[in-house]
């Protein structure tokens, strides 16, 4: 859901977040009914430290044609493993735990700042200066523009995650620019699929050059992806072999082109709704 409609939090804590989402009595305070599955707004309580968090439980994931039932909380946490290993800490910390409604993905809630703009529709050929261009979307039945995001450098590491983890869903409402100039990104439950599934508002750098920055990640993912390594091993815990395997091949194709992904042509390339 998009930022100004997140509920305000209670703020963050000195206790380390995974100690606070993995041990904490968590208390459910509401349910966020704009979400396709289950998704239920908490507080955890930890050690005399509290914080806002989300649950989401394996029993109120919907059944996908495309992926295996009841696993959409194991992709969650490992995007969030993937997201640490690269160093960009892109996605809130994120642990497997049983709750009021049994075992689920719980977050640590993460407030965006609704005046900071990512994405815009603009009148106009071409996206203008620090702004990247996505395609022309129907606005009305008369009307045209062209879809653009930020050319931010938040954006493209996040541009740089998705390829890896086969993001099948990164829409606007997703990206979280906190106050503090950091971007965290949620809603991971539709990743590391071994078909082609990326879906994204990040095409701006299709086809066009990693930064260094992104190779020098990418080849450090590929010595923890490595059979028995530590991310391989974690990952291992969390999604198939297969899916281990593709995410492995995944970060060689990318070091190998060293380049943006481009739409396959063979799944839709824009999440509906994008927003």
């Amino acid at each position: 859901m998009s930022a100004p409609e997140r509920i305000p939090p209670r703020g963050l804590t000195a206790v380390d977040p995974l100690d606070l989402l993995t041990s904490g009595e968590l208390t459910v305070r509401g349910q966020i009914r704009e979400a396709s599955n289950a998704v239920l707004f908490c507080s955890v309580a930890y050690e005399g430290q509290e914080a806002d968090c989300v649950y989401k439980p394996v029993a109120g994931e919907r059944p996908l044609w495309d992926f295996p039932d009841g696993t959409l909380a194991q992709r969650e946490v490992a995007a969030y493993e993937v997201s640490e290993a690269t160093g960009w800490g892109l996605v809130p910390p994120t642990v497997l735990r049983d709750g009021p409604f049994g075992p689920g993905m719980v977050q640590l809630w993460m407030e965006g700042d609704p005046s900071a703009s990512l994405l815009a529709l603009v009148d106009d050929e071409e996206a203008g200066e620090g702004w990247k261009a996505v395609g022309l979307a129907q606005v009305d039945e008369d009307r045209t523009a062209l879809l653009v995001h930020a050319d931010d450098v938040r954006l493209r590491r996040l541009a740089v995650l998705d390829a890896v983890i086969n993001n099948g869903d990164r829409k606007g409402g997703h990206l979280l620019p906190a106050p503090d100039g950091k971007l965290y990104a949620i809603d991971h439950g539709v990743t590391f699929n071994v078909d082609d599934k990326l879906r994204t508002l990040l095409w701006g750098w299709a086809g066009e050059p990693l930064p260094q920055e992104a190779l020098d990640v990418l080849a450090r993912l590929d010595a923890s992806l490595a059979p028995g390594a530590p991310l391989a091993t974690r990952l291992a815990e969390l999604i198939t072999p297969a899916e281990v395997a593709a995410v492995r091949a995944r970060v060689g194709a990318l070091r190998t082109s060293g380049r943006h992904p481009e739409p396959s042509g063979q799944w839709p390339a824009i999440p509906w709704p994008p927003v």
